[in-house]
């Protein structure tokens, strides 16, 4: 099964990314997704199921302990031509 993962952090900072952000795409950028969107409001990722939901664990924990006050997720089966 492959996932898309799309998510942002919070609080935002129009002049400075967070550490909070950073530490998310890092996480993201670290893993051994198969497709990575970066941007300043908002990011997506796509994987294998264990691959993404590893990450979005990961992501979590080290978003919130850097300072996120809030994490928005939306996962999503996506068909494998999708990819």
């Amino acid at each position: 099964m492959r996932l898309k993962v799309e998510f942002t952090t919070e609080p935002f900072d129009l002049d400075e990314a967070p550490a909070h952000a950073l530490v998310a795409r890092e996480v993201i950028e670290a893993a051994e997704l198969d497709a990575v969107d970066v941007g300043p409001f908002g990011n997506t990722a796509q994987g294998g199921a264990d691959v993404v939901l590893t990450a979005v664990d990961a992501l979590l924990r080290k978003a919130l302990e850097a300072g996120a006050t809030r994490v928005s997720l939306q996962v999503n089966v996506v068909e494998e031509e999708e990819a």
